[in-house]
């Protein structure tokens, strides 16, 4: 099995650490390189004078240093609390904005997953809108991404998944890996559920249900028709509620589609997106 390879962002928060320790959990007999990435970025506050720039440079490195050694303390956490011999862990602290030191990593070292926590249930246009995952999401469309929401305890379980989708694309095998990745290394069932009736689909979704039905071959899988609630959203959310055991969710992002629906419907029509589950962002190139 060739080891994964997967980004954990940190900003040293409780939120950063329970997705942390979600992932060596759920990936704690899989044998992976963990890169702890922490950036950082300084400001000259429009300040143009040689001042500003000695300043600067003390600021730099006096945060530098600082990141370093919270990384540092990360680390020593982490080998706390995973034991795994196949799990590797580098960290990586980087000037830059979140977004582009994170593209940066993944590119160089070839990661599988990026894992990082989503702030609180309230709505998954406050879960999303004012957060640093909205904007990995939105910007980083090369990585699979999984948002771990920071109440969420794993308990290295990965029995059953939930592809919610409108039907609006023809699935290529390559878009589909990191699903069938984590079905296949968990032993996973995949629920495919699609909000609406079977008989309004029309040739193109039909085509894309039976393209799905070919390329998930090698997994266990059952398609469930959802009722339209109130909103798309409510209706998944009750999917998940009426506990078919799920332990991630799995949104597929690509422009005006079910994902897009999903993040502007209007906060108030809805009773929020609770997700108390992960979910794995995959984008499709489209």
């Amino acid at each position: 099995m060739k080891k994964k390879r997967i980004v954990l962002p940190t900003d040293f928060s409780n939120n950063s650490w329970n997705a942390i320790a979600y992932a060596l959990t759920l990936f704690k007999n899989i044998p992976c390189d963990f890169f702890i990435l922490n950036a950082y970025q300084v400001g000259a506050f429009g300040l143009s004078t040689k001042m500003a720039g000695a300043n600067d440079t003390r600021l730099y490195n006096l945060i530098k240093e600082q990141s370093e050694r919270d990384l540092q303390r990360e680390l020593e956490k982490i080998k706390g609390f995973d034991k795994n011999p196949e799990h590797t862990f580098k960290t990586r602290s980087i000037m830059d904005t979140l977004v582009s030191a994170i593209g940066k990593t993944v590119y160089k070292e070839e990661i599988d997953f990026i894992v990082m926590g989503t702030k609180g249930a309230s709505g998954l246009k406050e879960v999303f809108m004012g957060s640093n995952t909205y904007k990995v999401i939105n910007e980083i469309d090369f990585c699979p991404i999984i948002a771990v929401p920071d109440d969420y305890k794993a308990d290295g379980k990965l029995d059953s998944m939930l592809l919610a989708t409108g039907y609006e694309h023809l699935f290529e095998n390559y878009e589909l890996r990191p699903l069938l990745n984590l079905a296949e290394n968990f032993n996973a069932k995949l629920w495919i559920a699609h909000v609406g009736g079977l008989d309004e689909l029309t040739a193109e979704q039909k085509a894309s249900r039976e393209t799905l039905e070919r390329r998930l071959k090698s997994i266990n899988y059952e398609f469930v028709e959802v009722e339209k609630d109130i909103s798309v959203n409510n209706s998944i959310q009750k999917l998940v509620d009426e506990d078919r055991g799920i332990d991630m969710i799995i949104m597929i992002n690509q422009d005006h589609s079910f994902f897009e629906r999903l993040t502007r419907e209007p906060v108030i029509k809805k009773v929020s997106f609770n997700t108390k589950v992960p979910f794995l962002v995959v984008h499709l190139f489209e």
